[in-house]
């Protein structure tokens, strides 16, 4: 036997309408009645398809940091500032300023694009 359901008798008759426990169901009883929390339950044909957020700033994160490091290291190695031939004297300061500054854009924008995708797949589970 399981330890969440009670040992019975073979002689303690269970009425055919019983529940696990022996007591009646309430739905039993009232057959024109539905249970209360019948619209929560997931209905099969109708599936949202939600974006998963956090995949979607990784991969804004991801672009946004390589998006940086190339963007850093053409502009080190091919603008001059100041017009003169100097060189910068800190360009890892440089770079990771431009990293910092696309992998935030880039977050931004993958996360706006999620909110878009997601309100698209409400207004689709509505539509069904």
């Amino acid at each position: 036997m399981s330890s969440t359901s009670p040992d019975r008798s073979a002689a303690t008759p269970v009425p055919a309408d019983s529940g696990v426990d022996g007591t009646a169901d309430a739905t039993a009883e009232r057959p024109h009645e539905s249970r209360p929390d019948e619209h929560l339950l997931i209905d099969p044909a109708r599936v949202r398809r939600a974006p998963r957020y956090s995949v979607f700033l990784t991969i804004g994160a991801v672009v946004g940091i390589v998006a940086g490091i190339w963007l850093g290291q053409y502009l080190v190695t091919s603008v001059d500032p100041s017009g003169t031939g100097a060189v910068l004297l800190k360009p890892g300061v440089f770079i990771s300023v431009i990293v910092l500054a696309t992998t935030a854009l880039s977050m931004l924008l993958a996360g706006l694009v999620a909110v878009v995708l997601d309100r698209r797949s409400i207004r689709q589970a509505r539509r069904r």
